[in-house]
C-alpha cells in the first residue's frame, strides 16, 4: 500500500520533522489564508472543475531548500496529468477571486520539514533515488482547511469533488 511505503521511508535523517500519516497529501493548489466568503466561493468554483480520473506513481525524492530550510519530498509521475489538474484548479480559484499561483507547480508529497539543524540529506536521497510505486488512482480532489500548531499542520476536509 502506498501509505505504508511512504511511512516506511520516513526515517534516517537526524532532526527532520517527519510528516505524520494524516499530513501526507498532494497539494494541487495552495490558497492561503482567506475569509469565510472567499472560502465558500472557492468551494463552489471547485465544483465546476472537470477532469478525467487518472493514475500516478511515486517516482523520485528531492528537496526544496531556501535559506537552509525547506522540504523533503517524494515526487509523482506522470506530472502532466497533475499539472493539468493544477491549472484547472488555479483557473477555478481565479474565478473565485483568488490571485493566480505564480510559482512553478512540481507535483510531490511532503515527507519532512528540514532546517539548519537537520542531519545530512545525501544518504536518504541516494537510498531512495530510484523510488517507484505501483500506480494509484486519482479519482477525486478535496478542499482542505489547515490549522498550524507547534506539531505542524493539521487538515480538515471542507469539501470533496469526484473527477470524471
Amino acid at each position: 500500500m502506498l501509505l505504508d511505503q511512504l511511512l516506511d521511508m520516513m526515517e534516517g535523517i537526524q532532526n527532520a520533522r517527519w510528516q505524520n500519516e494524516e499530513q501526507l497529501h498532494v497539494t494541487l493548489r495552495f490558497i492561503g489564508e482567506v475569509d469565510r466568503h472567499a472560502a465558500e466561493d472557492v468551494a463552489v468554483a471547485l465544483g465546476a472543475v472537470r477532469a478525467a480520473p487518472f493514475e500516478i506513481c511515486l517516482s523520485s525524492v528531492g528537496t526544496f531548500l531556501r535559506g537552509g530550510k525547506g522540504t523533503l519530498w517524494a515526487g509523482l509521475t506522470p506530472p502532466d496529468a497533475l499539472k493539468s489538474l493544477h491549472k484547472k484548479i488555479d483557473q477555478a480559484c481565479l474565478r473565485a477571486g483568488i490571485a493566480a499561483d505564480t510559482r512553478a507547480y512540481h507535483p510531490h508529497i511532503t515527507l519532512a520539514r528540514i532546517g539548519r539543524e537537520t542531519g545530512p540529506l545525501e544518504p536518504f536521497l541516494e537510498r531512495w533515488a530510484a523510488l517507484s510505486s505501483q500506480a494509484f488512482p486519482v479519482d477525486s480532489i478535496r478542499l482542505y482547511e489547515s490549522h498550524l500548531s507547534s506539531d505542524g499542520a493539521s487538515y480538515t476536509t471542507v469539501a470533496g469533488y469526484a473527477l470524471g
